[in-house]
């Protein structure tokens, strides 16, 4: 009972450490030429769905702390407007939505997990994927208006990343996640 407390602690700790990577790295990146789309989501959703959701809201406190720290660090033009009015807001709108992803994903894969395994890993993560969008894209606007901030000129930004970047980070957690938490249960079974 011991050891397998163990391995579940350091799974957590990679998984963590895995976040970290990708958010201040470029690995955490797939450049489409005109959008970057975001990887982080990843590693939240397949812990989540290995390790249960307590683990997973755990790992989407990292994903959230993570994001502060480069919004921090290096502001996208939408965030530093925002920073400039309240850092609060923005630890809000970059650390609530990631704490949603693990429930998400946690939820609809219960849900669905009698049926086919690969279809209910797939659904739960482009659920998990587009929580993060919504929430995040959503909560950035929500605070643009409570701030005062002029919101026309960024709504049409808001929105094209919502589609474009939400959409292709959807499939892109799907198709990731899917082998991903396959690969992890089937080494499980070896050992």
């Amino acid at each position: 009972m011991e050891r397998e407390k163990l391995g579940n602690l350091v799974l957590l700790a990679l998984f963590v450490a895995l976040i970290v990577l990708l958010g201040f790295t470029p690995l955490g990146l797939i450049p489409l030429g005109f959008i970057n789309v975001t990887i982080l989501c990843v590693p939240v959703i397949v812990g989540t769905l290995y390790m249960g959701w307590k683990n997973g809201l755990i790992l989407g406190l990292a994903f959230g702390l993570t994001s502060f720290a480069s919004a921090l660090m290096k502001p996208s033009a939408l965030v530093s407007t925002l920073m400039g009015a309240s850092p609060v807001l923005v630890a809000l709108m970059s650390i609530v939505p990631r704490l949603l992803v693990p429930l998400t994903a946690y939820a609809v894969y219960a849900r669905l997990r009698g049926k086919r395994e690969n279809l209910a890993v797939g659904v739960a993560a482009v659920c998990g994927s587009l929580t993060n969008t919504v929430f995040y894209l959503g909560l950035m606007l929500l605070f643009y208006v409570l701030c005062g901030i002029d919101t026309a000129s960024v709504l049409s930004l808001i929105g094209g990343t919502a589609l474009i970047a939400g959409t292709c980070e959807a499939v892109a957690a799907a198709v990731l996640c899917t082998p991903i938490l396959l690969a992890l249960r089937r080494l499980k079974k070896h050992h």
